[in-house]
């Protein structure tokens, strides 16, 4: 199908964001991944090559590029050499808290933390799951109570992206109560605060060069002007952001699924068995007939997600139906993927391996499978009352 969702403009950028993975990402692949950590140069490389900080204003030191499109460029780029660690910890700094800045920020909070972001010198993360919480916001237990002119806040996260590595955590917490139910806010908490510490880096499945870790507030006090948005609006302000981040987990999860099935087909391209190449084969043509055809359909869906999110018009169902399908949609390429790899797709030499680590938790962050059809099905529902 001939492309029309890129520009050139788009394209240049391309060859920038290539280069920079090249160069500063490729090659360290291996390494970042038996460290379990990335390291700070490649934030700024990535800073200095515009491939962070595109949508935060100029005069803030960014690309002042509200099109989305441009970080699908990035997402794009980094998933062709499987880079999906790197890609999930910048997508926390750009889809994510520079998100809530640019919405419900300050101008003050602006200029203390966006520029620094769209550098690589700040590395943000945010604290929302905590141990016995999961899913479930209206569950949490971390407090925020005001003291005078500053918040304490008292309590622990888990699951934190960039949480042993970050340099300042957009946190919630509960800070206090409406006819029975907890109300949040977001607060901004440099992690040099006293108070503030670092739990365990957490061992997982996959993404092993990305740090997860679990925080702790034990009295941590920062300024009342570090909260984001409204005191007791945190819930509405997440919900605002909640579409953007599943875009940004799906198209992710598309970029996944669209580089396994290229490894794949080079792959199945150049191996014998049996005297054939396996891509000879009907039933290795078939699985990959059926894999691209459905990456086209996702892609073309998903396209048109992003101009409807450019335009404002994209909205909380449509980010649910967006993120759960992609997101299976990648765990299964990927593991039809590695069968056609045979023995060799089990072997972290081949990049088809990592990708089948690294796919599992998408179905996961951002609000499970289960949760968004349940968002779906309620819209649904809703339609014809009772």
């Amino acid at each position: 199908m001939p492309q029309t969702f890129y520009d050139d403009d788009h394209e240049r950028y391309r060859d920038v964001v290539r280069e920079f993975v090249k160069r500063d990402v490729a090659p360290n692949l291996d390494r970042w991944e038996e460290d379990r950590a990335t390291g700070r140069e490649v934030w700024k490389s990535a800073g200095a090559h515009g491939v962070l900080g595109i949508r935060i204003a100029e005069e803030l030191g960014g690309g002042g590029m509200a099109d989305y499109r441009f970080r699908c460029v990035v997402q794009e780029e980094l998933a062709a050499v499987g880079a999906a660690s790197l890609a999930s910890g910048f997508s926390i700094n750009e889809d994510i808290v520079a998100s809530y800045l640019t919405t419900f920020g300050t101008a003050e909070q602006q200029r203390e933390w966006l520029p620094g972001m769209a550098e690589g010198t700040i590395v943000a993360s945010i604290a929302m799951s905590e141990p016995t919480a999961g899913s479930d916001l209206r569950a949490m237990r971390t407090t925020a109570v005001r003291d005078g002119d500053d918040w304490v806040i008292n309590g622990s996260k888990t699951f934190i992206t960039s949480g042993f590595s970050s340099d300042v955590v957009l946190a919630a917490a509960r800070t206090g109560e409406h006819e029975g139910r907890p109300r949040l806010s977001l607060i901004l908490v440099p992690t040099t605060t006293d108070g503030f510490s670092r739990g365990r880096k957490l061992r997982k499945l996959g993404l092993h060069s990305q740090d997860t870790a679990e925080i702790a507030f034990d009295d941590v006090q920062v300024p009342v002007s570090n909260l984001v948005g409204e005191e007791g609006r945190g819930f509405h302000h997440l919900t605002a952001q909640l579409p953007l981040e599943r875009l940004s987990i799906a198209w992710r999860a598309l970029c996944a699924a669209e580089a396994a099935l290229d490894w794949t087909v080079r792959y199945t391209s150049q191996r014998k068995a049996f005297g054939e190449r396996i891509i000879d084969f009907q039933n290795t043509r078939f699985r990959l007939a059926e894999m691209s055809t459905e990456i086209d359909v996702t892609r073309t869906f998903l396209e048109q997600s992003i101009l409807a999110y450019n335009d404002g018009t994209f909205d909380v169902t449509q980010g649910a139906k967006a993120k759960w399908w992609a997101t299976e949609l990648q765990n299964r390429v990927v593991a039809g993927c590695l069968q056609l790899h045979g023995g060799y797709g089990y072997m972290d030499e081949y990049p088809i391996s990592r990708a089948y680590a690294d796919a599992r938790v998408q179905t996961l962050v951002g609000g499970t499978t289960e949760i968004m059809k349940e968002i779906i099905g309620r819209d649904l529902a809703a339609r014809y009352p009772a």
